[in-house]
């Protein structure tokens, strides 16, 4: 049994998700549903779990989803998920305390993942950088040049113009969100930027639609000097 500051950890968890461009809402209402079940066993070394009573506490309705999400999460190192394949005997978590007192977390050795949970000590600062890199080695809080972010989003069907937006509005404040926070993932703010502009385009076609609709249906050139 693990000894677990439930606010410290929560607040040092929150604090990582906010620097983790990758996560969703979906991703961290399934880490606090299990987090809820870790609490409610006394914070054990590892817990088995009923994926329908996770998914009822994280609101997740879609089975792929669930699936997909939690494969991440421990791909992400902020959790150990092993899956079971019997349906009498529920797959095995194993939580991380990030809210340790000397300022450092519990992560996997890569080595044992999926077959047993063994564990390394690692600084919260060193997990963040190696969050910050891909599978290749390439930084991914900023891209390489303009020429980059314009052939990203022409992949995703965005014309050159919204791409050189995107990049002079982030090279402008440091490629940090909000100018604060350091972006972590910036094709993931990329995706983001473009879900907005889709938003604010359909937003803008309401108003022209609903300015065009004459709903009392009276001519411009109404006399109002005659009766009714």
């Amino acid at each position: 049994m693990q000894d677990v500051n439930y606010i410290k950890h929560l607040n040092a968890v929150f604090l990582q998700f906010s620097k983790d461009g990758r996560l969703n809402p979906t991703h961290i209402s399934l880490y606090v549903a299990l987090f809820q079940l870790w609490n409610n066993y006394h914070f054990p070394d590892n817990f088995h779990i009923n994926r329908e009573e996770v998914m009822q506490f994280s609101k997740i309705g879609s089975k792929t989803t669930y699936h997909r999400c939690i494969k991440e999460l421990h791909h992400w190192k902020y959790l150990v998920y092993e899956p079971s394949h019997n349906p009498f005997h529920g797959s095995k978590i194993k939580m991380f305390n990030f809210g340790t007192s000397d300022g450092q977390a519990l992560y996997p050795n890569p080595t044992n993942i999926g077959t047993s949970f063994g564990q390394a000590v690692v600084s919260i600062n060193k997990h963040i950088q190696t969050v910050i890199n891909n599978t290749n080695g390439n930084k991914l809080d900023q891209p390489k040049s303009e020429n980059e972010v314009i052939d990203f989003f022409q992949k995703e069907n965005w014309p050159e113009l919204e791409a050189k937006k995107f990049y002079n509005h982030y090279q402008g404040i440091g490629w940090k969100v909000g100018g604060k926070t350091k972006i972590i993932d910036w094709q993931a703010t990329a995706r983001n930027w473009m879900l907005k502009a889709d938003v604010l385009k359909t937003e803008k076609t309401v108003i022209t639609v609903s300015q065009n609709t004459d709903n009392l249906k009276t001519s411009s050139n109404k006399n109002y000097s005659e009766p009714l």
